[in-house]
This record gives C-alpha cells, sequence and structure tokens, in this order.
C-alpha cells in the first residue's frame, strides 16, 4: 500500500508519516498493523471532540438520509445550513451575525479579503511576520513568510507585513488599508499570543481608518483555547472571523462571518460575485450543528483549561525554554532542533502523535482532543517530560 500511495497520490514531503490506517475512535487512531497512536495533535487541530464523536455521527447519517448536495451555495433553503449557522450567531457579537460557508479555512481567508476590498473599495491588505493564512494564492499573499510566498511570487500587490505584538509600524493602517488580517494567537508562527493592550490598539487603528479587521480563528476556534473563540480572552471583536478546522467534527468545511451591511457588498456589481460550488455541504453542516452543541452543552472549555494548567506545571526543567499559549493550543519550546526531533521520534516510538509547527523546528505542538481523560493526559505529558529528560544530555 505505501508504494501505491507514494505512485498515485501526489506527495507534499519526501518524508512522510506514512501510517496505514484502519480506523479512528475518541482520541486514538489505530493503524492496519494493529497499533494504537493517541492523537495529541487532533488531526492539527481539527479533531477536538475526538474521532467519530457519536453526536456528530449520528447528524451525519441522518442528513446522508435525507440529501446531499442539492444546489450551489445560497440559491436552496437547506436546513442543516440554517440550523448551524443560527446556533453560530447565537454565540457570537451582534455585528458577526450572517455566516458564509465555504469548504476549508484557506477559503474562508479568501472569502473574507475580497469582502473586505468590495467593501471598502480599496486594495491595501496588512498583514503580519510569521503569521500563516493557507497556501491559495490569496491567503498565501498575507502569509509572513518569505520561504512558502518567494517560490510563488508575484501574489497579491499593495500587501504589507508588520510585526506581530509590535506598536511601531501601526501608522500604516490608513485611509487606503481595505483590512488588517491576523491570527489572535499565530498558530504555525510559534504558538505567539496576542499582547492585549497591543491588539486593542490595532482595533483602535483600524476604526479609526475604516479598515476591516479579520481574524483569523482557523486553529485557535471552538473552545480550543478555553472559550468559543479566542477574541474573547481580549475582549476585541473582529469586523471578519474566518473559522475552519474543529468547526464540524471531522468533516471539511470552513466559514467566515460578518455583518449583513458588510456581506451587502456580495450582492451587487454584479450579483453573484463570490460563490462556491459545495461551500456549506449539507453534510458538514449537519456535523457542525452537533459538534456546535455538543461543545456548549459539555465542560470543554473548562477542559481546555485543565489541558494548559497540567502542561505548563509538568512540562518543565533542563532542556524546556517554555510551554506557551493558551488552553489546548500550547507550544512545547525546547533548546534546540536535535533535542526536538529526538523527543518527537521517541513519543512516536511510544505511539503518542505530536507534530512540530511550520515555522519553528524547535516547538512541539500540544493540542490534545477535548475528550481526553485526565488520568490519560496526565500520563501523556509525564512520557513526554520524560523523552525531554532522557534526551537533552544527548543533543
Amino acid at each position: 500500500m505505501l508504494e501505491k500511495f507514494q505512485k498515485v497520490i501526489a506527495q507534499t514531503s519526501d518524508q512522510p508519516m506514512g501510517l496505514e490506517i484502519s480506523h479512528a475512535e475518541g482520541p486514538f487512531i489505530y493503524t492496519t498493523k494493529g497499533r494504537r497512536y493517541l492523537d495529541f495533535i487532533s488531526g492539527i487541530a481539527v479533531s477536538s471532540l475526538g474521532h467519530r464523536h457519536p453526536a456528530v455521527v449520528k447528524a451525519i447519517k441522518e442528513q446522508v438520509d435525507r440529501h446531499l448536495h442539492v444546489m450551489v451555495y445560497g440559491e436552496f433553503i437547506q436546513s442543516a445550513q440554517v440550523d448551524f449557522a443560527d446556533l453560530l450567531t447565537s454565540q457570537l457579537p451582534e455585528n458577526l451575525s450572517q455566516v458564509y460557508l465555504v469548504n476549508s479555512g484557506t477559503e474562508a481567508n479568501e472569502g473574507a479579503l475580497k469582502l473586505a476590498k468590495k467593501f471598502t473599495g480599496r486594495t491595501k491588505l496588512i498583514g503580519f511576520n510569521n503569521s500563516y493564512h493557507g497556501d491559495t494564492h490569496g491567503s498565501l499573499s498575507v502569509t509572513g513568510r518569505h520561504i512558502y510566498r518567494d517560490p510563488y511570487e508575484p501574489l497579491l500587490p499593495d500587501v504589507h507585513f508588520l510585526d506581530f505584538n509590535q506598536y511601531e509600524g501601526l501608522d500604516l493602517i490608513d485611509e487606503d488599508t481595505a483590512a488588517v488580517i491576523m491570527e489572535p494567537i499565530q498558530g504555525e508562527g510559534g504558538i505567539i499570543e496576542s499582547d492585549p493592550d497591543w491588539i486593542c490598539e490595532v482595533r483602535n487603528r483600524c476604526d479609526e481608518a475604516g479598515a476591516l479587521l479579520i481574524f483569523d480563528e482557523i486553529q485557535s476556534g471552538f473552545g480550543r483555547t478555553g472559550k468559543l473563540f479566542t477574541f474573547e480572552h481580549y475582549n476585541v471583536v473582529p469586523d471578519i472571523l474566518c473559522l475552519a478546522k474543529a468547526m464540524s467534527g471531522g468533516m471539511p468545511m470552513g466559514a467566515f462571518v460578518s455583518s449583513p451591511k458588510i456581506f451587502e457588498a456580495f450582492k451587487y456589481d454584479p450579483p453573484l460575485n463570490h460563490v462556491t460550488t459545495f461551500g456549506g455541504h449539507p453534510v458538514s453542516a449537519a456535523a457542525a450543528y452537533a459538534n456546535l452543541k455538543e461543545l456548549l452543552s459539555g465542560d470543554y472549555f473548562e477542559k481546555a483549561e485543565l489541558i494548559e494548567e497540567k502542561a505548563k506545571t509538568i512540562l518543565s526543567g533542563p532542556g524546556i525554554i517554555e510551554v506557551r499559549g493558551k488552553g489546548a493550543m500550547l507550544g512545547l519550546q525546547l533548546e534546540n532542533r536535535e533535542l526536538t526531533q529526538k523527543v518527537v521520534e521517541e513519543c512516536f516510538g511510544k505511539e503518542i502523535l505530536l507534530g512540530w509547527t511550520l515555522h519553528s523546528d524547535t516547538l512541539i505542538r500540544i493540542a490534545p482532543p477535548l475528550i481526553i481523560e485526565d488520568k490519560l493526559l496526565i500520563e501523556t505529558l509525564e512520557t513526554i517530560a520524560g523523552a525531554v529528560r532522557r534526551n537533552v544530555h544527548t543533543t
């Protein structure tokens, strides 16, 4: 199967993990060789309720028995879409009251950028260094990492980058700016939290300039940081909110959320000037409704806080620089690349799936599912800490 996989599936690296999956359940992934791996990165922040949560699976099966795709997005009334959007907006501030459903995170960012340019009539976009917003051309254009941008230049014009958490340069947000796009917590950039005063100043600068503020919460949303959305930690509300990953319990889906006033821009000059065939697919929408309903009914936000507390307590000592982030969106910063690689490899040998972020080879992603039992959480963190201790003096 590995040979066929490498032959017919386009590869993204020379060294894929190569696990052949049999099935997945709860926090575990099972291989065809009979091994059980603890998914301590939740499929890269997707499976926050674990794999195949019963409520999500039930909703998927019920929707499959009703209908699959029936029409391109926005033309027919489909209860799965309406019910999810209604539940989602009921949890959001008043200005975030309409939802545009798409297929992925990068599509959500693409739509948000287009919407900002159309609504403001401006072209200037501002992003931040070390950010990550996706790999399609528009999203890549506002991603602040040259190693990924350079092979595809020229990208969108009139894009400018500032340093995250730095006040210098904020005057670049001016009357020519359509939007500022940012992650409240930079994910692939190394799990970097926003400074609360700084993010308020970014909001103020956007208000003064008439620019829209876009929050990319594709990785940080849906309870991962201990609140439903990370912007709640900062009491700063965006004009457009971009979502995906954990939204639909493992089904492909994304969304960008804004106000009716801003979304009006998509209705004219010309009508239907932003459309999608499969966005808001009813099966994904049904899964998203069940996923969100479960998140709101359980103690998952408290579990995210517990994960942060235990990780920051247990993961300390020689070789460990720090554990940073919020809730279950954490980064374990180690002192060098070699130690990081050895820890990840040792844990993989013990059937614990960890990962690095795209922008750092000394940071281990800690993002367990929010359904993980306390005992298993503590045992796993102690295993990771032990791997650091065993390897710190060999690097």
